[in-house]
Order: C-alpha cells, then sequence, then structure tokens
C-alpha cells in the first residue's frame, strides 16, 4: 500500500514541478522579448535623430557644402535683377564683388568676383533682406544696415554680415556653410559704396 502511495505522489509532484518550470520560463522569455522589442524601439529612434542630425549634410543643405550652380547664371542673376543671389536652402547670398578686399580682408572667401554673405543679422539674428533702392542689406528688426559687400554702415549692428567661403571649380559655385566665418569690424569699407536711392528701413 505505501509503496503504491510513494509512486503515486513522485508523478504529481514531478508534474508540478515541472509546470512551475514551464511557468518560470515562459516569465523570463517574456521579459527578454520585452527587453528585445524596447532595445529595438530605441535603436530606431537613436538612429532616425543621428539620420536627422546628419541630413543637412547629406542632403547638401545649411551645414554642408553647397553646389549652388552655373557661375554664370547667378552672375546673370546678379546683373540683371540688381540684387544678390539669394540661396534659402543655405541662408546665404551671393553677391558681386568688386571692392579692394579680396586678397586682403577677405582673403579665401571670394573668387571669380562673387562672395557669399550669411543672411543673419549680427545684432540679434534677424535675417536681413536686401534693398532694391538703396542697393544695401537692411535689417528691419532694429535698422541695421550693411552696404552690398556685407560692411557695416549703420545702427546696433557690432560688425559686418557674417560670411561663408565661396569657391568656383569646372564653371560651378560652392558654398561652405560648415563653417560660418566672422564678420568684418567695424569701420571696414572696401568698396566705398554710398546708398543708391531712398532706405527701406526707416533712417
Amino acid at each position: 500500500g505505501r509503496p503504491g502511495a510513494a509512486t503515486t505522489t513522485q508523478p504529481a509532484a514531478a508534474a508540478a514541478g515541472g509546470g512551475r518550470s514551464r511557468t518560470v520560463i515562459s516569465r523570463r522569455d517574456f521579459f527578454r522579448g520585452g527587453l528585445l522589442a524596447s532595445l529595438a524601439v530605441f535603436a530606431a529612434q537613436f538612429g532616425g535623430a543621428t539620420l536627422a542630425f546628419l541630413w543637412p549634410s547629406i542632403k547638401g543643405g545649411f551645414g554642408s557644402v553647397i553646389d549652388v550652380g552655373d557661375v554664370n547664371d547667378i552672375r546673370n542673376s546678379i546683373e540683371q535683377s540688381r540684387q544678390p543671389f539669394y540661396y534659402g536652402a543655405g541662408r546665404f547670398y551671393i553677391v558681386a564683388y568688386n571692392g579692394n578686399g579680396a586678397d586682403s580682408t577677405y582673403a579665401g572667401l571670394t573668387q571669380e568676383g562673387l562672395m557669399a554673405l550669411y543672411q543673419k543679422c549680427v545684432h540679434l539674428g534677424c535675417r536681413v533682406p536686401f534693398c532694391q533702392q538703396s542697393q544695401w542689406f537692411e535689417c528691419p528688426c532694429h535698422g541695421s544696415k550693411y552696404n552690398n559687400a556685407g560692411e557695416y554702415e549703420l545702427g546696433p549692428a557690432p560688425s559686418g554680415l557674417e560670411r561663408f567661403a565661396l569657391s568656383v571649380s569646372g564653371g560651378r559655385v560652392r558654398v561652405d556653410t560648415s563653417l560660418i566665418v566672422p564678420g568684418p569690424p567695424r569701420g571696414t569699407d572696401t568698396t566705398s559704396q554710398r546708398p543708391e536711392g531712398p532706405f527701406c528701413v526707416g533712417g
């Protein structure tokens, strides 16, 4: 009688133990799967953030070297419109430069009579439009004014407009927006350009 009872109890205990073992493994697998899923989501988010950070350089936008276009097309646009060539994706203007600072003040920044100016006012960062009437850059926020070479003329700005290195190769104009070059100090005047008409911004 007792051996039979013992025999009956052991399989039951083993079955119970087996059930517990399967439950523990299942729970472990569940948490392992959850951890892997979380890591996958994190990796996807991190990869997306990294791509977003690098995207300007990948697509040739602001923060990279930008192929702006054919040098003759850009020159013709400037001459015919009597205003700088604006490239919004790069946040800069290309101006025709014929001043006396190409080999000194702006060495390495101008080539074949062209120069690239950052659109941002050095006072408080507003975008500075070009005034067709005066042929100067005039900030609508606080009235800072710069001549057509981006050199300081009037207002609260502490210096001339910042700029980017420009190069011409194979007839193509390229602007390096990965490095912002400080603008020339107040008092710099390499063009002797006076206003050619009334100001667009008061003053």
